[in-house]
């Protein structure tokens, strides 16, 4: 998925360069203090960059286990279903249970982690088809390079965390895009896509609420049912039908976050034919129910 520069576009060379199209949009940015920390089975439709300033958070992934120390940055891709807890109050051991506040100026971190995490996380997306790379957790080393940037980020978030006009907002998608390229080329391993997914991908996209057939997407791509069936899969790691789903809920996370609409308003706009069906496709999905996820109880 890129874009080439032209003569047209008044390049004075010959020579053709080729950028990916990444489309960075940043959901949420927060410094907190948590007290309680006991999140399970969570699995939600954008990329999460966790940073624990103390010791005692634990990640769970399957069957792999991260201790959260100060040295490594984890980036949790979309869909990934993964645990969190606070090892000195663990307390629940299924649902989503998050206890704390944001740390402002007046804090000292110090006596904050005596019984607290001091819990940097920020929630974005890339935009298609960079959000559907297969599921898993990177960890990252904290250099000094990054260390500065984590420093300014969570100095400034206790300052102001609530309007990132232009230079913070860049400042911050910077921070990101240093965390990202920090981990490789294995990291996205749909940056090759082929053109007639994509051109499915772009449709799912575009009408969201429609609920299409494998036969209505293999004439998009010009191709057999069949065929195109099996090359979907090849190419995304999923069924068609599982992508769809993924894709409505992700649509419905963030009308969640950022609209006002009812439960029933974003089933029907997601295309589900009642509440009740949506509620066990997001459930399925995501780990958790819509009233929970709409009541913003999770980071």
């Amino acid at each position: 998925m890129s874009t080439v520069l032209r003569e047209s576009l008044g390049d004075p060379s010959r020579n053709k360069q080729s950028f990916t199209d990444v489309k960075l949009k940043v959901w949420c940015c927060r410094y907190w203090k948590l007290d309680l920390w006991d999140c399970h089975d969570m699995a939600f439709p954008f990329w999460r960059i966790y940073w624990n300033k103390n010791p005692g958070g634990m990640l769970k992934h399957h069957q792999n286990e991260y201790l959260m120390e100060k040295d490594a940055i984890f980036i949790i891709l979309p869909f990934t279903s993964f645990s969190t807890s606070f090892a000195k109050n663990h307390v629940h051991d299924q649902g989503i249970h998050v206890s704390g506040r944001h740390i402002d100026q007046n804090d000292n971190d110090e006596l904050i982690a005596k019984n607290s995490l001091l819990h940097l996380f920020i929630h974005f997306n890339l935009g298609v088809p960079f959000d559907n790379v297969y599921p898993g957790i990177f960890k990252v080393e904290v250099n000094p390079y990054l260390e500065e940037k984590l420093n300014y980020l969570t100095s400034r978030l206790r300052k102001e965390n609530t309007k990132f006009y232009v230079t913070y907002t860049l400042k911050l998608q910077s921070i990101i895009s240093d965390i990202l390229s920090n981990i490789g080329p294995e990291l996205f391993e749909t940056l090759n896509v082929d053109h007639r997914i994509l051109e499915v991908i772009r449709h799912v996209e575009n009408h969201i609420q429609d609920s299409p057939t494998n036969g209505d997407l293999a004439k998009i791509a010009n191709m057999a049912t069949n065929s195109f069936s099996r090359l979907f899969r090849q190419q995304m790691n999923m069924t068609l039908h599982t992508f769809i789903m993924k894709r409505k809920i992700a649509r419905s996370c963030e009308l969640f976050l950022y609209t006002h609409k009812s439960i029933e308003e974003v089933a029907f706009d997601t295309g589900f034919a009642d509440r009740y069906h949506f509620s066990r496709v997001f459930k399925s999905v995501t780990g958790t129910t819509p009233a929970v996820y709409k009541s913003g109880r999770f980071s």
